[in-house]
């Protein structure tokens, strides 16, 4: 009975396995179809149908390996956006990161840039005023001046060039200065709403402060170079002046009118540079035999006295003379009201009203600069004033000694606007005559060793 069950069960398996050959033939078949259409291959023709295929076993093994197929690549793609992700945000943050480092080097630079360029500018516009100003003095003084400054104005210049040097070394500086700084200002932290924390840039800012105390040390020194060549010029446009070397007896001035000093009212103006000063010492004077002091205008230490008919009484201006410093004097006198001004550098500085009212000047007397006629002699034709023993007469402590010019002398009294253009320093007051006195006009005679400058 088992053989004869033996010898059946071996019809059923070959049966089965026939049936296993057959679905294991027709799978592998629809594997290389899709295979075959996964390469996707495109003829110029039309495109063909695709082959139906047998459908697979349901096998439930098939299924799951789909699912785990399906999550690997699902895992994979997640994976994927997650980098991508990634990657954006750190290009996002490093491209915010270098705007606003570009934005703060901009800015550092623009600012530092800004602070050498306003310190260059002007430290060059101060040295090409004062050059040009240096330049016009050296136009306007005349040949003998320039001849015998040649070597203080050449000493002036080397100043000037050597000046320029230094400030163009500073800012070298303060441009290197600048550019370590930004270079340095790399290593800042982060903080604030900006994620910046702007550090102070202190080594530009003293240099800078070094350039700014340089220059205006250079300007206090062309200050006081171009105030001293001011001194030096002639004021008020003069082309002329006279020297009075030393004090000395026997160096004086005369003055010759064309008219008359008979006079019942009078303005006398002029420029003076006195060397020194002392208690008295005379600038200005018209006398004759009965009185040698009818006009005085004299300086007494720092102070301006201005005298009619008697020395007695007079107008006084204190503490406005300075000895090496040009300035204007002038002296008005009317006798209707007995009125005596003193003006200093345009300015009513002093006034008497009760001075020699109702006087008038006698005419025949002598008028000097630089000194004073204080005793009477005959007339002797051989005398160069005019009047016999007139140089004995001269005291040598009473004597002017520096330089003056403008001398003039009007028949009225001159209104106040009059007398503030005559003094001005750098106007053409020269260019105004006077009708009694007129400087360049009316002849006037040094005598000793006083001379005319130009």
């Amino acid at each position: 009975g088992s053989s004869s069950m033996l010898w059946w069960r071996i019809p059923e398996a070959a049966f089965l396995l026939s049936v296993c050959a057959c679905v294991t033939l027709a799978y592998e078949d629809d594997i290389e179809i899709q295979y075959t259409d996964y390469y996707n291959e495109i003829t110029d023709g039309e495109t063909p149908a695709p082959t139906p295929s047998s459908t697979p076993c349901n096998s439930p093994d098939l299924t799951k390996w789909d699912k785990i197929f399906s999550m690997m690549e699902n895992s994979q793609m997640r994976e994927n956006m997650l980098l991508q992700y990634v990657d954006d945000i750190v290009k996002v943050e490093m491209g915010t990161l270098r705007g606003e480092l570009r934005r703060f080097i901009a800015e550092y630079e623009r600012s530092c840039g800004a602070a050498v360029e306003t310190a260059g500018r002007r430290m060059v516009l101060q040295l090409e005023n004062h050059l040009r100003e240096t330049l016009e003095l050296l136009k306007l003084s005349d040949l003998t001046s320039a001849v015998g400054n040649f070597n203080h104005m050449e000493a002036q210049i080397q100043q000037l060039l050597s000046a320029e040097h230094t400030q163009t070394s500073r800012l070298a500086k303060l441009e290197s200065s600048c550019l370590s700084s930004r270079s340095a200002g790399a290593g800042f932290g982060l903080n604030g709403k900006n994620g910046l924390h702007l550090q102070e840039v202190t080594p530009g800012e003293v240099a800078l402060d070094e350039v700014l105390a340089a220059m205006k040390a250079v300007k206090a020194e062309l200050d006081e170079e171009l105030k001293s060549s001011r001194q030096r010029r002639l004021p008020a446009g003069c082309e002329m002046a006279l020297l009075f070397p030393v004090r000395s007896r026997r160096i004086y001035t005369a003055v010759i009118p064309d008219v008359p000093l008979s006079l019942s009212a009078f303005t006398v103006c002029m420029w003076v540079k006195p060397t020194s000063v002392f208690n008295k010492t005379v600038l200005f004077s018209y006398g004759h035999r009965r009185n040698p002091s009818e006009i005085q205008l004299l300086l007494a230490q720092t102070s301006a006295v201005f005298t009619v008919g008697e020395e007695a009484s007079q107008v006084e201006a204190r503490s406005v003379v300075s000895p090496g410093q040009w300035i204007h004097l002038c002296g008005a006198w009317s006798s209707e009201q007995g009125l005596a001004t003193l003006w200093v550098g345009g300015k009513k500085m002093a006034s008497n009203p009760g001075m020699a009212k109702g006087h008038s000047l006698p005419e025949g007397g002598s008028l000097q600069l630089g000194q004073e006629r204080n005793g009477c002699c005959p007339l002797s034709p051989t005398s160069g004033s005019g009047v016999a023993g007139f140089e004995g007469s001269f005291d040598p402590k009473l004597a002017f000694a520096g330089k003056m010019t403008g001398v003039n002398m009007w028949d009225t009294v001159l209104s106040e606007e009059e007398i503030s253009q005559l003094a001005a320093q750098r106007g053409q007051g020269c260019q105004q005559r006077g009708s009694v006195v007129a400087w360049g006009v009316t002849e006037i005679v040094p005598h000793g060793g006083a001379q005319f400058i130009y």
